[in-house]
């Protein structure tokens, strides 16, 4: 199990990218992944979505349409240095 905190915070959008198609990966690889993020387009990237509020659960849900990372990344504008 990979526990990660935060792991896209303060990331820009390429890298955060890069990191959740590493997690979805290691997913498919049988690893099973815990993260937090305030990140709404990041949770589009898992399939099971646990929302808290005030230390409560306020929905927990099955993403039916999880979207690839890999993919995502792939169809960012190309970065110019």
């Amino acid at each position: 199990m990979i526990l990660a905190d935060e792991a896209t915070g303060n990331l820009d959008t390429r890298t955060s990218y890069e990191i959740m198609a590493l997690f979805q990966e290691l997913n498919k690889q049988g690893k099973t992944i815990l993260f937090v993020t305030h990140e709404p387009d990041i949770a589009t990237f898992t399939g099971r979505t646990i929302v808290l509020k005030d230390g409560h659960i306020i929905q927990d849900y099955i993403n039916n349409n999880v979207q690839s990372a890999a993919e995502a990344l792939l169809a960012l504008p190309i970065e110019e240095d």
